[in-house]
């Protein structure tokens, strides 16, 4: 077991959380209104609208992988079932890695604030992950030879 709190009897504080942030997230990109240098403010929204599609089309799979075992808590639901394909074939928690993903994508296109939020929206969601897994081992007799099986929590060969 971790050390690290699960904010709840089901870790609905890391689900708080992570809501706040992306809303701090959503406003400050609206009004930053200096943006980034002109120089280079083409370029990166360019970048920045293809890792939100990214982002937006891992999330599709992983949602759709996932399906009545869906929830944003990290305990798992009495009724789920541990998903180990698909998207889930490559990293553990591809949502949150969808969630980083567009959070990066519009810290290019909107503001250079947003990518300190986006850091802290990492660290938050490896910390919920961590919460997370510590249900689904003691949920899931075979997840930690999944784990095992899937080293990536979030990025293949990275992270």
């Amino acid at each position: 077991m971790s050390p690290i709190p699960t904010l709840g009897g089901r870790g609905g504080g890391w689900v708080a959380l992570q809501f706040v942030l992306l809303g701090l997230l959503a406003v400050v990109g609206l009004l930053d209104l200096s943006g980034w240098p002109i120089e280079v403010r083409g370029g990166l929204r360019v970048l920045g609208v293809l890792l939100m599609a990214a982002g937006t089309v891992l999330a599709v799979f992983a949602v759709t992988g996932l399906g009545s075992s869906l929830t944003a808590t990290p305990a798992p639901l009495a009724s789920a079932t541990l998903r180990t394909g698909g998207v889930y074939a490559h990293v553990r928690h591809p949502i949150y890695a969808a969630l980083l993903l567009i959070a990066l994508g519009w810290s290019l296109v909107s503001s250079p604030w947003c990518l300190a939020l986006t850091a802290v929206l990492a660290l938050v969601l490896d910390l919920k992950r961590r919460v997370e897994e510590d249900f689904l081992l003691a949920t899931y007799p075979g997840y930690a030879a999944y784990r095992a099986a899937v080293p990536a929590a979030f990025v293949p060969s990275l992270w």
